[in-house]
């Protein structure tokens, strides 16, 4: 369980096809101990089990092992080395949420549309969203995207749009997106729970 707040932005290393699945190595600055090795961590948004920790050269790799259908579920799908990754660890008993309630199951993945810079002040993207998705929509609501808890500020007809403020971009990897994008999203559990009842 996770609240959607990036504790860090690593970088891709390593990610290749193994067996059944594929090997993914991050960079990252977060302090990992090997008794946290069987831990979940978000990564962009996707849980995945902490599998090795490799300290090198002053520069720590956390490994991780991505199954067949995660990879293509996922936006992992079109990641690469270079590429960042957003990270937060999963939830200890009596930690703030600072967030929302994050599974880290990601429901699907999104194409950006459009994206509006206002330079200092703030960014627009808006997104595309298909009809079976839309009621799981709620203006001012939660939504996760790429693992960061957002507030869908407008919905239209066929797309929905969020406000990033320059904190969260300074702070994530969606200062990287560009039209075309696609990111991992999963809508949240208290809506997908009602309206599933």
């Amino acid at each position: 369980m996770f609240t959607g707040i990036i504790k860090d932005v690593g970088q891709i290393s390593r990610f290749y096809k193994f067996k059944n699945g594929y090997n993914l190595n991050i960079t990252t600055t977060l302090n990992f101990t090997n008794k946290e090795i069987g831990n979940s961590v978000s990564c962009s948004g996707v849980c995945l089990t902490l599998i090795k920790i490799i300290n090198k050269n002053k520069k720590r790799e956390i490994c991780f092992f991505l199954s067949n259908h995660t990879y293509k579920t996922s936006a992992f799908i079109k990641f690469k080395i270079g590429n960042i990754i957003n990270l937060e660890k999963s939830l200890k008993l009596g930690d703030e949420i600072g967030g929302h309630i994050v599974q880290g199951h990601v429901d699907t993945t999104l194409k950006v549309i459009s994206i509006l810079n206002y330079k200092s002040t703030s960014w627009e993207i808006f997104f595309n969203v298909p009809k079976k998705f839309k009621k799981f929509l709620i203006e001012k609501g939660s939504i996760s995207i790429n693992g960061i808890s957002l507030t869908i500020a407008k919905i239209l007809k066929n797309k929905f749009k969020v406000v990033i403020i320059p904190h969260t971009l300074k702070n994530t990897n969606l200062l990287d997106l560009k039209t075309n994008d696609y990111v991992n999203v999963e809508f949240d559990l208290i809506t997908k729970t009602l309206l599933n009842k």
